[in-house]
């Protein structure tokens, strides 16, 4: 995961937008017509710490975003984890999970309790079909597969060229029901999660990210941010302005120069190709949405405070009562010892 700006760690940086950047065509109302599938700009398949990941960076940028968790993601496999960064003593898996999942849809991605069964093109080739075993069906611009043992809903798309039988050996013989099963070939899947199949992504299963639920989570913000990159090219961002990055700045730390709209303006002119294919109109709109995002990650000190505060406060959320009674009740008798 990245945590720059742009050209430079100290100029201008990004974050979340409050509305998508896709085209039109992608911006309809959710729901189609009648017996029509709902509509998202993306579907992830698989709840982990990968397809998590990805769905936070996909819809705190704005994008429409569906996760489906079947409940049985490889970290609940795992006993207690306790090389997960921020947790200095582990986490109860249970527990995690509730956090990752509070998060996905703090983010505003919609989070659905079924099993995928397939994922199909629609008529025209331009979005996907996804079914489940619930019998929903929703239609998406761009899938994330995130499912680190089972290829087999994917089984419709490319000809089966993207599935290989695999036995299930070593490890993951002990964390897996099956013998075996049709995986994804790992071979067909760029770093980025990008494959031959145009806006179909991979965050898992993946050789570099399989083992560990931490790296697992930084290959799902990988992909993630490939999905908002390529909806922003889709969009008509030019190349030298598709990436996006999810990052807040202190506001005391701006520079007066980059708190000048124009100057912004100058930014994104000088970066816009003579060839680029989108006409003024569009260009100035692209434009000064991003300028508005760009000026929307600058926090006060006193949001800051605010935002620190809330974040404790949901974390409570997630501690047994009972402990925080108990806390509360040392603080309380002694507050000296209780802050060592």
């Amino acid at each position: 995961m990245s945590d720059r700006g742009t050209d430079d760690r100290d100029g201008p940086g990004e974050g979340r937008p409050g509305e998508s950047d896709a085209p039109a065509d992608e911006s309809d109302d959710r729901a189609g017509a009648t017996g029509d599938p709902d509509r998202y700009d993306v579907a992830v398949v698989g709840g982990g710490p990968a397809g998590c990941s990805a769905a936070v960076f996909a819809a705190r940028y704005g994008l429409d975003a569906v996760l489906f968790d079947r409940g049985r993601s490889s970290i609940r496999q795992c006993a207690y984890l306790e090389n997960y960064l921020g947790f200095p003593a582990g986490v109860g898996i249970e527990t995690f999970y509730e956090l990752m999942h509070d998060h996905v849809t703090t983010a505003g991605c919609e989070l659905v309790a079924d099993l995928v069964a397939s994922v199909t093109r629609e008529g025209d080739g331009e979005r996907f079909v996804v079914e489940t075993e619930g019998d929903r069906r929703v239609s998406a611009t761009r899938v994330v597969a995130a499912t680190r043992y089972d290829g087999d809903y994917l089984r419709a798309l490319g000809d089966g060229t993207l599935l290989e039988s695999a036995a299930v050996e070593g490890d993951d013989a002990e964390e897996s029901d099956d013998e075996a099963r049709e995986r994804l070939d790992r071979s067909a899947i760029d770093s980025d999660g990008t494959t031959p199949i145009d806006g179909l992504y991979v965050a898992s299963p993946s050789d570099e990210a399989d083992r560990q639920a931490v790296v697992a989570a930084g290959r799902g913000a990988r992909v993630g941010l490939a999905v908002v990159r390529d909806a922003r090219r889709a969009a008509g961002y030019p190349e030298p302005v598709a990436d996006h990055y999810d990052w807040v700045r202190r506001e005391a730390a701006r520079d007066d120069e980059w708190a000048d709209r124009n100057r912004w303006r100058e930014y994104y002119d000088g970066r816009r190709p003579e060839d680029a294919d989108v006409d003024d109109a569009r260009w100035e709109t692209l434009r000064e949405r991003d300028i508005d995002r760009r000026f929307g990650t600058y926090l006060s000190d006193d949001e800051i405070a605010a935002r620190t505060e809330r974040g404790q406060r949901r974390l409570l959320d997630h501690i047994d009562d009972e402990l925080v009674v108990e806390r509360a009740r040392e603080i309380e008798s002694d507050p000296v010892e209780a802050s060592r």
